[in-house]
């Protein structure tokens, strides 16, 4: 019998939304999909924070300032899309969005910053391609007056006027649980984090630890990051494949980037359907495509692009002098194969529903850009 968690370490946040969610599951056939609030803002027992926006209300239309890390992968070109659809779809307020691309260089973005404080911006919204080297930069916007939102990625301090983001430390429990009651409370993992030293994948894989660890029968046999690569991904899983083989009863992924990877590992080395062991993903349309085509249980936590016009919507908040949360985290679908809700983590949504088994690997399926999304021809007319 798979077993329940009880683990002082997610009493706050884990143990109250858990409770909460089987009933919405089980209400909504597990197809609709979970519309409230985020569970993150509605089953804490924190006190949230919320940000005073009163000194920055101006009359509109405003210019604002984006300033993206890159657009050099399908999630990032999915955000930053997701950014100028939601400009578009405020002509009215918006008079100008001006954006520039660091291409992940953190010199380039202090530097396309500095140009934007320089053209007098009215808001910025910035997501950091370090948290440490853009913390400068990002306080002298604010010491001159400047809101700043950070999106998906902040910087160290608290120098921002909100945090737009989905919850890492959730999702890397919530894989985490799931993993843990499906494989029965036992067993063998093995953990496939993002960045070395990223701060959003190492909270994924802590928090993911802090799962583990309260499981006694079970065990990580190795933790490798894997650069958010698919191809990196495969290559580790294949070397873990070969020194483990059948010892492997779970594979742990913080994103569906590297879990294609990871899942194609399996497929290449002789496993059948149905043979293959339970496996997370996110993101990533091929992820789930290699799981449900391969009959491998799964669950599905997207870490959104589509924050991106909720950055937009804060930003114009900011500016319009309405409260915001100082961390606003969005809401996130639990997404798991059919038949396999466990005591603690149940569906909002079947994978074989959620896949699009006939749209690219590389598709990203939490951009709220709609069904025809296609990132190499999507082009909004929003305000330059």
């Amino acid at each position: 019998m798979k077993r329940k968690f009880n683990s002082v370490c997610t009493a706050l946040l884990l143990s109250a939304a858990m409770l909460a969610m089987p009933t919405q599951a089980k209400a909504q056939d597990a197809r609709e999909g979970y519309k409230g609030v985020p569970r993150t803002q509605l089953f804490t027992s924190l006190l949230q924070e919320v940000s005073d926006t009163s000194a920055y209300k101006k009359e509109g239309p405003y210019v604002i300032g984006f300033s993206n890390a890159s657009i050099n992968n399908s999630w990032r070109l999915g955000f930053h899309h997701a950014v100028l659809k939601a400009a578009a779809d405020h002509k009215d307020l918006i008079k100008q969005l001006i954006v520039t691309d660091a291409n992940d260089n953190p010199t380039k973005q202090i530097a396309d910053i500095q140009d934007l404080i320089q053209r007098g911006v009215d808001l910025l919204i910035v997501s950091a391609a370090t948290a440490d080297a853009l913390d400068p930069v990002v306080t002298r916007a604010m010491e001159q007056g400047i809101p700043v939102v950070m999106v998906d990625r902040r910087v160290r301090s608290d120098n921002f006027v909100s945090f737009v983001t989905a919850s890492n430390s959730v999702s890397g429990r919530i894989m985490a649980q799931w993993l843990a009651e499906e494989i029965g409370g036992k067993g063998n993992v093995i953990m496939l984090g993002g960045g070395a030293g990223v701060a959003e994948a190492e909270l994924r894989v802590n928090s993911a630890k802090q799962v583990f660890d309260a499981y006694p029968g079970i065990k990580v046999l190795d933790v490798q990051y894997t650069d958010w690569s698919a191809p990196k991904a495969k290559t580790i899983t294949s070397a873990l494949i070969q020194a483990h083989g059948k010892e492997i009863n779970g594979v742990w992924s913080d994103s569906g980037v590297q879990g294609v990877g990871a899942l194609e590992a399996f497929v290449d080395a002789g496993w059948e359907p149905g043979t293959i062991p339970p496996a997370t993903c996110a993101d990533l349309n091929g992820c789930l495509r290699v799981a449900v085509e391969n009959k491998i249980p799964v669950i599905n936590y997207d870490y959104p692009p589509g924050m991106g016009r909720d950055a937009v919507e804060v930003a114009l908040k900011v500016l319009q002098g309405v409260p915001v949360p100082k961390i606003y985290e969005i809401a996130t679908d639990i997404v798991l194969s059919k038949g396999h809700d466990t005591t603690s983590v149940r569906a909002d949504k079947w994978a074989e529903d959620y896949v699009q088994l006939n749209k690219p690997m590389d598709l990203i399926l939490s951009t709220g850009l709609g069904p025809d999304y296609d990132p190499a021809t999507f082009s909004p007319d929003y305000p330059k």
